[in-house]
């Protein structure tokens, strides 16, 4: 089989490296891909947004099953541009239609779904530039934390939490008057929900499922979970406080219905989704939902699948999903992302890398970099995923950490303190 994956970061390298393991992986491409990528696909100069050029790209390289990685295109319709495309009838797709993308690409429309579906979430009211005056009366009327989020993608960073309740009015208006462009002309604000985070992901063809080995993320960029919201500095899995009682409620209150939502609505939707649950007093409770692979949660999540992932997408995109078996490995999986000094904020690209020889148990998952006359260099902010393996928490954590000494470049940062609240909790 012929698969192309659509996209460039950590998590594309992720898909990459799993499939490219498969007994049935006949040629591997990835578009636009990144330094990792080359070493073990051939990339292709598309860009992700660009439909007609992946159209082409899928015709010109008898692709047979397309992975949509990340989120962009998928809410801007790529599978629906892609099935009403008669030389691709044949195509298999891993991703949701446009419609079904709403559920990332929306955040009202998702807190709609879950309403109707009776699926925890936290309360919300929506607010525009027209009813600004509403919104800042309604922050008001409740008491801090304020949680503030963006309703349009926002590559992670479109949330905004502060106790500060001038802050929270001062936020609200910098967002509806473009903070982050066109994903906050709608700002949701949200009852704020205390307890602690975890990542659930599902494989499904859009009636049967599977769960895959959940993570636990770190989005923010300072140690102690300080600083602004990125796209992700490290994660772990398995997660200790997601225990068997707590998964179970995860599946019967959140992940049915979803599916069952999904199905009853009529979305065309096979693929991943994500799961950005808050456990609250032992029970569990929808943040998000994301339509793809999280990142930097792929580069965890990957490497702990036993099973052959191109047989496992393939059942899926054909709807056949429940007649395949999903395995999952028992070790522990840690990844520490390595940034550019700037990050999330300014940063400077370009900057020579150095790699030393890898270390067994070790995964170097690509973000941003790319080769230029033979030399690997930054290109963008997140650069490197850093994955131990291990048979607990310390030892993946200590390969992980263990790894990082023998690579640099100027300006490299990264977050030492992955996984430490997780020991907290006893591991």
């Amino acid at each position: 089989m012929r698969v192309l994956i659509l996209g460039s970061g950590g998590r594309e390298h992720a898909l990459a490296w799993k499939l490219k393991q498969s007994k049935n992986c006949e040629e591997l491409f990835v578009a636009p891909g990144n330094g990792g990528t080359s070493q073990i696909a051939r990339n292709l100069p598309v860009k992700v947004n660009d439909f007609n050029a992946v159209k082409n790209a899928i015709v010109e390289n008898r692709i047979d099953l397309l992975v949509v990685g990340p989120e962009d295109p998928l809410v801007n319709g790529v599978v629906d541009f892609l099935k009403s495309q008669d030389e691709l009838t044949e195509l298999l797709i891993i991703g949701p239609s446009g419609e079904g993308a709403l559920l990332e690409g929306s955040k009202d429309f998702s807190k709609k779904f879950m309403e109707k579906y009776g699926i925890p979430t936290a309360k919300a009211r929506v607010f525009t530039i027209k009813t600004l005056s509403e919104g800042v009366a309604f922050l008001e009327s409740i008491s801090g934390p304020y949680v503030l989020k963006a309703d349009g993608l926002a590559a992670g960073k479109g949330v905004i939490i502060t106790e500060d309740l001038a802050e929270a009015k001062a936020n609200l208006t910098e967002m509806l008057k473009g903070k982050f462009g066109a994903a906050s002309s709608s700002v949701l604000i949200e009852e704020y929900l205390s307890g602690i985070e975890v990542s659930v992901f599902v494989i499904t063809d859009g009636r049967n499922y599977k769960i895959l080995p959940e993570a636990k993320d770190y989005k923010r960029i300072g140690e102690g979970d300080t600083g602004p919201n990125t796209g992700g500095m490290g994660a772990i899995s398995p997660v200790i406080f997601a225990n068997r009682i707590f998964m179970e409620k995860v599946e019967e209150r959140i992940i049915k219905p979803t599916i069952r939502g999904i199905s009853e609505e009529g979305f065309e939707y096979k693929g991943f989704i994500f799961f950005g649950l808050i456990k609250v007093n032992g029970n569990p409770f929808v943040i998000e939902y994301n339509v793809r692979m999280g990142d930097p949660e792929a580069e965890v999540v990957m490497p702990r699948i036993k099973s052959d992932l191109l047989d496992i997408l393939t059942a899926t995109a054909r709807g056949h999903l429940h007649k395949t078996d999903l395995q999952i490995e028992p070790y522990t999986a840690s990844t520490v992302m390595l940034v550019s000094e700037g990050y999330p904020g300014s940063y400077e690209k370009g900057r020579e890398m150095t790699i030393g020889e890898p270390l067994k148990n070790v995964v170097t998952f690509h973000a941003g970099t790319a080769y230029e006359n033979s030399s690997l260099k930054t290109n963008g902010g997140r650069v490197l995923a850093i994955t131990g393996l291990g048979k607990n928490m310390d030892e993946a954590l200590n390969k992980s950490y263990q790894a990082i000494r023998k690579i640099s470049w100027e300006g490299m940062t990264f977050r030492k303190d992955i996984g430490f609240d997780l020991k907290r909790l006893g591991q």
